[in-house]
């Protein structure tokens, strides 16, 4: 341990953002004797999580001993910081130290938090907050847990970047609530666009022992903690399934792997590798696996990708490349939507919740106008019936959503219009004709266009510089990506207000030069144009869709299903039109958008026949194998790329990758996009 203590000095870092790990006596109730109790804490505000790179693992090493040699401590607790138990590895502090560092922060670790399983005292882990990697990990080495049910993400998200989870999850978790549940928690999740668990969703898959509320939670889980260490509360855990079951989960782990994959991520077969092996319920054993699983995935160039998207995502999603100085933002104290219908609605209930400032929906009659202010009322009941949020705040925001079929008595004092209307160029600009003549000369008129200019949306207003485009993705409540666009006449102030306002949202925000279809929306279409054609020359849809395993979130049809085949045939009409060299408009979708098809597949997976007979027949069929199709595709998405950054859509690759990242879902472990086609031998962007 001593040796392994001087090469983890040896490689800590001054980046390193350090959490201390401070002890206090704590006296607990109904005689149970004193808990040594470990606070996990960085010294900075709730916005950055607590994090474990070497220096925070030795910080932590010195309190558990300190409890530890103490006679008067009976027991061991771990908790964190307000709303925050740690977020995992400090993936930024041993980005420079290769393989070797790696391998020493493994091994610390195991060797720090195993103390917690081995340093002869009970403990408990206080899960009090966001708990993910080696959050939770360290939590799952103590003997007993207990979480605050509105813990926002609980998990072990290290497969999605290019990791395994390496101080425990991969073995402790399947002892623990059994491979079933751990391939969900270990594979599918994080697969799945990073999704976590909430706090009370752990406690039920049994990550924890026990769920507990509100502001006194740590004194409700000190009282518990009492009670089991003096028999009051006897803590029975399933017995895991270690036959068949075992051997099925296995298996479920090894489909999820090949199909959201395609066999491209190295550390998803992995881990599914790890889960098999912890069947021997060897704890060493699975340690010492989780090491060399580390070791080895720090050689790889899906680890290299990783950090540089987790520092995306991390770094420039907070310093948005190009943005103007926030001081020329404007308040927001009102906001106006023009329409009423699904999408606006969800802008109603994003902006209420996130500003908390009076939010109108106008629409054309009262009927449409109620629907949508149903719909937020709806939905913040559900926030309630949930936990979420309490009844006060529900009453609050109730209140703060009004409709109204009169935009000149609604939007008079809003300071920020944005319109959700039909995606047709004469619509938006009608609309924004008559909104310019109710609002102030300095209210943002945004659009949450997804193809059209921007520049042309606002030629004819007396104020275009106010004009901005605000193109949020599907669901609005899920995905992080907000494209902010700006057009030839847009101002710094408007400009300004737009990237306060989506900060104040949390949405990652990306500076857009009006270009057609923006980032995601023109890089999909580009996709979604080589798809068609090599589709459309006779390779069977099938082939295709089997050809982007690792490479895209979901297979190409799959997609076009979730956005729907007329929003597909839109985005390529647009980019078709402007660029009609490179975008291809197929025949066969403009057949399924006709025949009001909603999807390629019916519901067991197969093709819809009467989709089949929508097809191209082509005389001479041009069958292409899997490595052709994804070879052309991506040579495609290649030559987009090269234009944009040419063009200057965006500042640099490093946005186009965020994009990607945060509003198509392209993993962490391929680095979004480019550094996917660098690898490749497509060409160079950075």
């Amino acid at each position: 341990m001593d040796d392994l203590l001087t090469k983890a000095q040896e490689i800590s870092s001054d980046a390193e953002r350090v959490t201390q790990a401070h002890l206090r006596k704590v006296t607990l109730p109904l005689g149970a004797g004193v808990l040594g109790l470990i606070t996990l804490d960085n010294g900075e505000d709730h916005t950055k999580p607590n994090t474990f790179g070497p220096r925070s693992l030795l910080a932590l090493n010195t309190a558990i001993d300190a409890a530890l040699a103490d006679e008067s401590i009976s027991a061991i607790g771990v908790t964190g910081k307000p709303f925050i138990l740690a977020a995992g590895a400090d993936l930024t502090s041993i980005a420079g130290g290769g393989p070797d560092a790696v391998r020493v922060v493994a091994e610390l670790g195991h060797a720090v938090f195993r103390k917690l399983q081995d340093g002869g005292k009970t403990s408990f882990g206080f899960v009090n907050g966001l708990a993910l990697g080696g959050g939770l990990e360290v939590a799952l080495h103590c003997d007993y847990r207990t979480v605050i049910d509105s813990a926002p993400a609980l998990g072990l998200p290290e497969v999605m970047l290019g990791l395994v989870p390496g101080w425990g999850g991969a073995f402790l978790v399947p002892n623990l609530v059994g491979a079933e549940k751990a391939v969900t928690v270990i594979l599918e999740n994080p697969l799945n666009n990073g999704k976590t668990l909430g706090g009370q969703a752990a406690f039920e898959l049994g990550l924890a022992d026990a769920a507990f509320s509100g502001a006194d939670y740590l004194e409700q889980s000190l009282l518990w903690a009492a009670q089991v260490l003096t028999g009051a509360v006897s803590v029975e855990r399933p017995e895991v399934d270690r036959g068949d079951g075992w051997d099925t989960a296995v298996a479920r782990g090894r489909q999820i792997v090949a199909g959201r994959t395609g066999g491209a991520s190295p550390a998803a077969a992995l881990a599914v590798d790890l889960i098999e092996a912890a069947r021997d319920g060897d704890r060493d054993a699975g340690f010492a696996r989780e090491d060399d699983a580390l070791e080895a995935m720090s050689r790889t160039p899906e680890l290299i990708a990783s950090l540089y998207a987790f520092d995306l995502v991390q770094k420039r999603a907070k310093r948005p490349a190009g943005a103007p100085d926030r001081s020329l933002a404007r308040p927001v104290t009102k906001v106006g939507i023009v329409g009423a219908g699904l999408m606006a609605s969800q802008l109603a209930l994003l902006f209420v919740r996130r500003l908390e400032v009076p939010v109108v929906l106008t629409d054309l009659d009262q009927e449409r106008v109620d629907k949508g202010v149903d719909y937020v009322h709806a939905e913040i009941d559900k926030l309630l019936a949930k936990g979420r949020i309490n009844q006060d705040k529900a009453n609050r925001h109730k209140a703060l959503v009004s409709g109204s079929v009169d935009k000149s008595s609604s939007f008079g004092d809003a300071d920020f219009v944005i319109e959700a209307v039909f995606e047709e160029m004469s619509v938006k600009k009608s609309v924004f004709a008559d909104v310019e003549k109710v609002v102030s000369p300095e209210c943002v008129l945004a659009t949450n266009t997804s193809s059209l200019s921007i520049t042309e949306m606002a030629a004819d207003l007396e104020h275009p510089e106010r004009v901005v485009g605000f193109h949020f993705f599907n669901p609005v409540a899920v995905m992080p990506l907000l494209e902010i666009v700006r057009g030839s006449a847009t101002s710094d102030e408007t400009l300004a207000t737009a990237f306060a306002t989506g900060k104040a949202l949390k949405k990652t925000t990306i500076l857009v030069n009006d270009s057609p279809s923006f980032i995601v929306n023109r890089l999909l279409g580009r996709f979604m144009s080589e798809v068609s054609r090599i589709v459309d020359a006779g390779t069977p849809i099938d082939v295709v869709d089997g050809s982007f395993g690792g490479v895209a979130p979901m297979p190409p049809f799959t997609l076009i299903a979730l956005v729907g085949p007329a929003i597909a045939l839109h985005n390529t009409e647009t980019l078709a039109g402007a660029f009609p060299d490179r975008f291809y408009v197929s025949p066969a979708l403009q057949r399924v958008v006709e025949a009001r098809k909603s999807a390629y597949f019916g519901p067991d997976g197969s093709l819809d026949p009467e989709v089949a007979e929508l097809l191209e027949k082509p005389a001479s069929p041009v069958v292409l194998s899997p490595d052709e199709v994804r070879t052309q595709v991506l040579t495609g998405l290649a030559e987009e790329v090269r234009i944009m950054l040419d063009e200057g859509v965006v500042a640099a690759a490093e946005d186009l990758d965020l994009a990607m990242i945060t509003g198509a879902g392209f993993s962490f472990w391929n680095g979004g996009l480019t550094m996917l086609l660098e690898r490749e031998g497509l060409g160079s962007f950075h």
